[in-house]
């Protein structure tokens, strides 16, 4: 009776001795049935095939391949690519795969169960414990009722994978090219725009400039004591322009003096003139311009003008002789004519280049001035030029790279698959492994003796030991009473197993 106590090791014992046979006919009929339906089952043979990863020819310092992905992710790529459908359903309509099921399935049924009759499995180091290691090759295996189908099958496959992984490392490396290519061709004519705009700017600020400025300097503390010296001189030559100029005049007027005189004394006539004019001024602020005051300052301010104009005409006309007559002047006077123009010469000579000297120094003085400004311009500019050549430099580079890389795998030179163990043709089937399946219909005999011994078990009402009764029955023991004469006896100590009792016997006897 089983669930009304916990039970030892003994209790088990005696279970499997009263249960023997419930325990041994499960695990010799039923291995026999497994077998005897194995035998029914259709045969699977596999074929396998193994494929090594073989490194490109060049060293990788000398050529960089375009494909750093690594194997695991391409062999997915090329799974997808082989496992679609356009390329799976004319193998399965070449060697008339799965006859038996195509009246009843669909094609995607039967592409699925191919997918699943084919097995890829990646390859790993032996003594590899990074899962992200490179992966030395796979291995291809695929299962067919009949070993040649299946042999065909996977040789096909697997030149599918090799002529797959040829195309798409070509296609990515001539794609990375002309991606290069594209974005090199931009970067190009960024680089263009920077250059030309770069010499723009230093067209424009050609003398302000970073580094120019010692030579600004330089040049600015030369043009200041040119400009100095000039000054000097241009003041030297006028001193001295003026001195010729009076003994001029005062050779003039002693060679002059006894032939020329003055009739009319300019100067007072002038004098009068602005004072006129100041009262003409002072009347026309006060009164109307037809006011008899008004009237008389105009009057005698035009009286005075006629009288000045007289006068000045009076004291050129002896000027104009004198010149008419110059060739009659005395070697001192023509001397000193003929120094004064000398002097206005030279005069005329220093102001120019007194004015051309200032406008360097300005200029220059001006250059110092802007040349803060102009070096942060100048430095975004170079800035910006020094970061797109760098990256046209790289892209050159790159571009170079991706090319022979190209080249190396359009010439089968990069990494390739290369078939180490051809597809095999089986000679046992891979299925149903028929041993496995009867050590299997013995376990499950097993199980289901021990499911049968346990039922039993738990239908059985007896009672065959003392804890049972103690268990059941929850009182003490006053007394034991032997059942004397009957046969089977034993003692109530032994632990030789006694004739079955029920539950209502072992109560009368207690009572």
């Amino acid at each position: 009776m089983l669930g009304h106590r916990t039970l030892t090791l003994d209790d088990f014992a005696s279970i499997a001795r009263r249960r023997m046979w419930l325990l041994l006919l499960p695990s010799l009929i039923v291995p026999i049935i497994a077998y005897m339906v194995s035998l029914k089952l259709p045969a699977r043979y596999t074929s396998e095939t193994l494929v090594l990863v073989e490194q490109q020819r060049v060293p990788d310092n000398i050529v960089k391949p375009v494909i750093s992905q690594e194997l695991m992710g391409r062999l997915a790529t090329l799974q997808q690519q082989v496992l679609s459908r356009s390329r799976l359903e004319p193998v399965i309509e070449k060697f008339g795969l799965y006859k038996d099921d195509r009246a009843k399935a669909s094609m995607e049924d039967l592409l699925d169960r191919m997918r699943k009759d084919l097995v890829v499995t990646p390859l790993r180091d032996a003594g590899g414990a990074n899962p992200n290691e490179r992966v030395p090759g796979f291995t291809i295996k695929f299962s067919a009722s009949d070993p040649k189908v299946a042999q065909q099958v996977c040789s096909l496959v697997t030149s599918m994978f090799i002529e797959e992984n040829l195309k798409l490392r070509e296609q990515r490396a001539e794609s990375t090219t002309d991606f290069l290519s594209k974005q090199l061709d931009e970067s190009k004519r960024k680089l263009d725009e920077l250059d030309a705009a770069l010499a723009k700017f230093k067209s424009a600020q050609a003398g302000k400039l970073p580094g120019q400025e010692q030579t600004n300097l330089s040049l600015l503390g030369g043009f200041t004591t040119q400009l100095d010296s000039v000054n000097q001189a241009l003041s030297r030559t006028q001193q001295e322009k003026t001195f010729v100029e009076s003994t001029l005049v005062q050779q003039i007027a002693a060679w002059q003096q006894n032939s020329v005189s003055e009739t009319t004394d300019i100067q007072k006539i002038q004098d009068q003139l602005r004072a006129s004019r100041a009262v003409l001024n002072s009347a026309e602020s006060r009164y109307t311009p037809n006011h008899p005051d008004v009237l008389k300052a105009k009057d005698e301010v035009a009286s005075l003008q006629r009288k000045y104009d007289e006068a000045i005409k009076a004291s050129e006309k002896p000027k104009a002789d004198v010149k008419r007559a110059s060739n009659l002047e005395p070697p001192e006077v023509q001397k000193l004519r003929t120094q004064l123009k000398g002097y206005e010469i030279s005069i005329n000579q220093l102001t120019n280049e007194q004015k051309r000297l200032q406008g360097l120094v300005q200029r220059f003085q001006g250059q110092l001035q802007l040349a803060p400004a102009v070096e942060e311009q100048f430095k975004n500019l170079t800035r910006d030029y020094q970061t797109a050549l760098q990256f046209y430099n790289d892209l050159l580079s790159k571009k170079s790279l991706a090319s022979m890389a190209t080249d190396l795998e359009r010439r089968q030179q990069g990494e390739q698959f290369r078939v180490m163990d051809a597809a095999n043709l089986p000679e046992k089937p891979s299925w149903p492994n028929r041993p496995l399946i009867a050590l299997a219909g013995f376990a499950g005999g097993i199980a289901i003796g021990l499911g049968l011994a346990l039922l039993f078990e738990a239908k059985d009402q007896s009672l065959r030991t003392e804890s049972d009764i103690l268990t059941l029955l929850k009182i003490p023991i006053l007394a034991q009473v032997p059942i004397a004469g009957k046969p089977g006896y034993v003692s109530f100590w032994n632990r030789t197993p006694r004739p079955k009792q029920t539950k209502r016997e072992l109560q009368d006897t207690h009572v």
